[in-house]
């Protein structure tokens, strides 16, 4: 597994941002695509339909994604985590804590969302507040129960794909250092 400061050992066209909800892969992802000159695709907006239902059509779409030369998206989803992976040359990895960092991140953010009633996919939008205690699924009940799921599958996935290039990142300053340096030299 790489950290920051390793160089790449690929120049990077397939992107996958890994982490818990909340911890900022929509943004990293968004991010490393101007850099690596390569078109970003919000996996939630494949995947959410109307009513926040599931799209059918999300498996080929997540296939037709992959099919491309380059692309950034976030790794999510049990049934498009396998695609992804082996159709990916670099995985980045947003393991920030969770209780200092990636919890209080999500928090805001859907608070913002619902107070703002900010139009996400497919013209969803985030449920009342109150509903984190009573569903199961609410984002910030998903992060907190979720939190610790990528230190296994993380490893495991390097494990299967040995040519996929895997990098930690542990603190933002840890992003800002790879942004600018071991991904801006690999394209280069």
């Amino acid at each position: 597994m790489l950290r920051f400061d390793d160089p790449l050992p690929v120049r990077p066209k397939r992107v996958l941002v890994a982490g818990v909800s909340g911890v900022g892969k929509t943004s990293l992802a968004s991010r490393i695509a101007e850099i690596i000159d390569a078109p970003h695709t919000e996996i939630d907006a494949l995947y959410h339909g109307a009513g926040w239902v599931p799209r059918d059509d999300f498996l080929d779409d997540v296939r037709t994604l992959i099919a491309e030369e380059s692309w950034t998206t976030e790794w999510q989803y049990s049934t498009a985590r396998p695609l992804l992976a082996a159709a990916a040359d670099t995985l980045v990895w947003l393991d920030l804590r969770f209780a200092t960092v990636t919890l209080p991140r999500v928090v805001r953010r859907t608070i913002r969302r619902r107070l703002r009633r900010e139009i996400l996919w497919n013209g969803n939008v985030e449920p009342p507040l109150h509903t984190i205690f009573s569903d199961r699924e609410h984002i910030v009940r998903w992060a907190v129960s979720t939190r610790n799921t990528y230190r296994t599958r993380v490893p495991a996935l390097e494990h299967d794909h040995a040519g996929l290039a895997v990098v930690r990142l542990e603190s933002q300053r840890q992003v800002e250092r790879w942004l600018r340096g071991s991904l801006v030299d690999a394209v280069r």
